[in-house]
């Protein structure tokens, strides 16, 4: 009887054993690994390249009286920029400097005196940059933003005067760095985790400035040429943003 029921025991074992066998197994999923969220937030660096326009409000004082005229100028711009930006949930703040080569066209105004005198005046900007804050709201990889700040630029002014009499020409050449300040807004997008690409619009007005040829008789006695310039300017940049997310 007992020999019987050892029997029956290691049988039903065997059984179940290849039953188990034949069953397909079932393998412990493996663990996902989480996606890591994209943030705005880190340092940056980029270059950008634009179109400007400008319009400089020329007014002269002289012997002529005073006269004024518009300066208006269209080019190139392009040069580099450093930020950092910091996310809030979907909100962005962050600082951004950059610094820009110019190269806009001839502006001029001329002036006609009742002796035949002429006066030609061209300005130039040879370097701007600004420095600014950026507040937007970020969708995932991209951001909707306004900046504003301060703008600095480097203006050359060239005059040429001619002698209604003697046809003696005369040039002076001025140089004035300037202060204002730019307000704008722009659209920004993560193509990754490290490479962005924008699109900025930016007004820029600074304050008025004066070259005053007082000491000059070539340019009249007490000749003064006050200015008054703003510009406008569509800019594209990439930026390099450093860290892996």
């Amino acid at each position: 009887m007992k020999n019987l029921l050892l029997s029956s025991v290691a049988l039903l074992g065997l059984t179940v054993g290849a039953v188990a066998a034949d069953l397909p197994s079932r393998a412990v999923p493996a663990p996902v690994a989480a996606v890591p969220v994209f943030t705005w937030t880190g340092f940056y660096a980029g270059l950008q390249v634009g179109y400007g326009w400008s319009s400089i409000w020329a007014a002269y004082t002289g012997l002529g009286g005073i006269t004024a005229g518009e300066l208006e100028g269209e080019g190139f711009v392009g040069g580099a920029h450093v930020g950092y930006n910091h996310q809030f949930g979907s909100f962005v703040v962050g600082i951004e400097a950059d610094f820009e080569g110019v190269g806009y066209g001839d502006d001029f105004v001329g002036l006609r005196f009742s002796d035949g005198s002429t006066l030609r005046t061209e300005s130039d900007v040879a370097l701007q940059g600004s420095l600014r804050t950026r507040v937007g709201v970020a969708f995932d990889r991209a951001l909707i933003y306004a900046t504003g700040g301060l703008a600095f630029a480097n203006f050359e002014t060239d005059y040429t005067f001619t002698d209604g009499i003697t046809d003696l020409v005369t040039r002076r050449s001025f140089e004035n760095s300037e202060w204002g300040w730019t307000l704008g807004a722009g659209v920004e997008y993560a193509f990754t985790n490290n490479l962005t690409a924008r699109v900025e619009y930016r007004y820029t007005r600074f304050e008025g400035y004066r070259n005053d040829n007082s000491d000059d008789r070539a340019f009249f006695d007490g000749a003064t040429y006050d200015f008054d310039p703003d510009f406008h300017t569509v800019r594209v940049g990439v930026s390099y943003k450093f860290g892996s997310y």
